[in-house]
């Protein structure tokens, strides 16, 4: 195979061989992977603020039904908190009268 430009830092016309492109394919198939976890984070964080908003509720009062504090409802609602856990999800869902539903696909 013959690269037809700069790839991976090879010049022009150079060969490739199938270890550099299996490497270049590979950070990119975890870019797309660390992309598509961002945007379910960011979808999450949303959605549970958009069910507060829906249902007339703070999250001083979100902390009171989950019996947690103000600032772990901050966390909770942070989509760049990629420590949140399904039981405190679960928890959440509830506390909003909610369920929550995951999916294989």
């Amino acid at each position: 195979m013959v690269a037809g430009a700069v790839l991976g830092g090879r010049v022009r016309g150079e060969p490739i061989d199938g270890t550099a492109v299996r490497a270049m394919l590979g950070t990119a198939a975890g870019q797309a992977d660390e992309a598509e976890r961002i945007a379910q984070r960011r979808v999450l964080a949303w959605r549970l603020q958009e069910e507060m908003k829906h249902r007339g509720v703070s999250k001083s009062e979100m902390a009171k039904r989950m019996n947690t504090s103000r600032s772990q409802i901050d966390r909770l609602l942070d989509p760049a908190n990629e420590r949140v856990q399904l039981d405190t999800l679960l928890k959440a869902a509830h506390a909003l009268g909610s369920e929550l539903k995951l999916e294989l696909v």
